[in-house]
């Protein structure tokens, strides 16, 4: 018995460590080549093609085009605090036809706001937060 429990002790600590996500914050670089792996198309972090919040944003921004063609924005801030100034932002220069519906297509995950054409399915949705990398 004496013998096993060093081993179920490092059997534990490992155990507990897996899983655990970095606290770092996500970035266009990291995010973009998952995106690509997930059969996003169009996936770019060009500061012309991305639009000027997401351009302008402390960790980059990029764009996609999800499996069934909407289109993704998604703007990596310095910190989850400056998460609600870039959301404003979105709301405050958005096209007529996409401010009534801000709320279907603005989600956020930690330091990133994700913008959509039109309301995600819920694969393209999962794709996308999963793609999340610092």
């Amino acid at each position: 018995m004496r013998r096993a429990l060093p081993f179920l002790l490092l059997v534990v600590l490992l155990t507990t460590g897996c899983g655990v996500r970095t606290s770092k914050p996500y970035t266009a670089k990291g995010t973009a080549p998952c995106l690509r792996e997930k059969g996003f198309t169009n996936v770019s972090t060009s500061a012309a093609k991305i639009g000027f919040i997401a351009s302008v944003a402390a960790n980059g921004g990029l764009i996609a085009t999800g499996t069934n063609g909407n289109k993704l924005t998604i703007a990596f801030t310095d910190s989850a605090d400056d998460v609600s100034d870039t959301q404003d932002s979105f709301r405050r220069f958005a096209a007529p036809q996409y401010r009534s519906h801000m709320a279907d297509i603005m989600e956020t995950d930690r330091n990133a706001v994700l913008v959509w054409t039109v309301t995600p399915d819920s694969q393209d949705l999962d794709a996308a937060k999963r793609c999340l990398q610092p």
